[in-house]
């Protein structure tokens, strides 16, 4: 069985190309303009966060690798 197009007049649609696409100028921008203010600032944390956060996920990372490598000399030696 085969089944038919739902939309008989797919390819009389102005506006698209060959192969689906949308020339420039044919759709709406994306979003509105807007000039008033949003309520908050757009600038991001204090850069101090930033390092905090870094040399603690190194320093845990670090401390793993040194029980790694300590558990490891053990058993070497055992």
């Amino acid at each position: 069985m085969t089944s038919q197009n739902p939309d008989p007049q797919e390819q009389k649609i102005t506006g698209l190309e060959p192969g689906g696409g949308v020339p420039p100028g044919e759709t709406p921008p994306a979003e509105a303009q807007t000039s008033l203010t949003q309520g908050h600032d757009e600038g991001g944390g204090k850069s101090w966060v930033q390092w905090f956060w870094l040399a603690a996920i190194l320093g845990g990372g670090l401390v793993m690798a040194l029980l790694f490598l300590v558990y490891a000399g053990i058993l070497a030696f055992d």
